[in-house]
């Protein structure tokens, strides 16, 4: 990262090589990872996938708190940064890296600038690259985004179940655990392949949240304005919640989405952003509180409640995950908990009043009235 506007990322001629070359050919790439399965058959048919974790809920909801937290749990295993761009070989590329790869994990701050720290080897959001190469619409916001049984794909569910079966041996872990925005639409989709799947869903009051979304896309919109290479890179790995090629989750709702990327399009960036999050988190608090699979299966954590009550909310996380923690575990990560001091959101008494309108029945929902 730079601190220039012009540079927010930096992105080295061999990663957007490799990149590029990984995104534009997913079939051979999947191909691959199959040989790779073939070789380690007999390893991955002794590893079990019991219970495995997706944190899920819009960006800057506290998502990547969460997943930290859970990713420092002996015997838990994550993606990392260093596991793209060859994420459909996780076994061969973890092998070549502890081989040959860096040896020394130098901290950054993000180019979120949210002063998260990270290396290499920090949990990272990298499985959308699966998804992606195997559901080629998956981001398109002119389709219905939501994956269910109904859109079942058993040659992916196969591959998917082989590729976290193959990052536990690799890193000698029996718990899965992964981070991705964009899993709200595939809940149902994701139990279809594990029953006991358990997720734990971030969600931040409207008013904070708009805010940090907001200041993370004008980021990112200037980070990637003279920075194609940037702009890339951040569709290879599908993270495409802020910046120049921002697009919206369309949750079987083609109105809505619509007319939030109308929004965003004038300029009625606050109204576009509540309106946003009122169609994912009213999804989402309704199924939660719907009493069916998804119900039991989900867990949501309200930022504010983690950062006044950190040791709490982590404790109830790991419960409802199944989850044992070593002793002084919970009270050493809660520690390190707080409510953001990097910035402050400042909205005019007419902007939050269209904040409370576009957000209310979701905000109804989630007890945030």
């Amino acid at each position: 990262m730079s601190d220039s506007n012009d540079s927010v990322f930096e992105i080295s001629g061999s990663m957007a090589f490799f990149g590029r070359w990984i995104a534009n050919k997913p079939a051979f790439w999947r191909k691959v990872g199959d040989i790779e399965t073939s070789i380690l058959a007999d390893d991955i048919a002794k590893i079990s996938i019991e219970k495995p974790v997706y944190v899920t809920g819009l960006a800057r909801s506290g998502s990547t708190i969460l997943l930290e937290t859970l990713a420092k749990l002996p015997g838990v295993a994550t993606h990392r940064y260093k596991d793209f761009p060859p994420v459909y070989t996780p076994y061969w590329w973890n092998w070549f890296m502890n081989v040959a790869g860096p040896k020394e994990a130098v901290a950054k701050e993000r180019a979120h600038r949210d002063g998260i720290m990270v290396t290499h080897d920090s949990p990272e959001a990298m499985e959308e690259v699966i998804w992606m190469g195997a559901f080629p619409d998956i981001h398109d916001p002119s389709k219905n985004n939501i994956l269910d049984p109904q859109v079942r794909n058993t040659e992916f569910d196969r591959f998917y179940d082989e590729h976290i079966r193959k990052l536990l041996l690799s890193r000698g872990a029996k718990r899965y655990v992964s981070k991705g925005n964009y899993l709200v639409s595939r809940l149902d989709y994701l139990l279809g392949i594990y029953a006991d799947a358990r997720f734990v869903v971030p969600v931040r009051h409207p008013e904070g949240h708009i805010a940090s979304l907001m200041k993370q896309h004008d980021l990112f919109c200037r980070g990637q304005e003279n920075n194609e290479s940037a702009r890339d890179h951040l569709k290879r790995v599908g993270h495409l919640e802020f910046g120049l090629d921002r697009v919206p989750i369309n949750m079987s709702n083609d109105d809505v989405t619509g007319s939030i990327i109308e929004l965003w399009n004038n300029g009625e960036e606050i109204r576009g952003w509540a309106r946003y999050w009122n169609l994912i988190y009213d999804e989402l608090a309704t199924r939660v509180a719907g009493g069916d699979n998804v119900a039991d299966a989900a867990l949501l954590v309200r930022f504010e409640d983690l950062c006044e009550s950190p040791a709490d909310i982590i404790q109830g996380m790991l419960d409802h995950c199944g989850l044992t923690a070593p002793e002084g575990f919970v009270a050493e990560v809660a520690a390190g908990i707080h409510a953001p001091t990097y910035y402050k959101a400042r909205f005019s008494d007419a902007e939050l009043a269209v904040i409370e309108e576009e957000t209310a029945p979701a905000r109804a929902k989630l007890g945030y009235d």
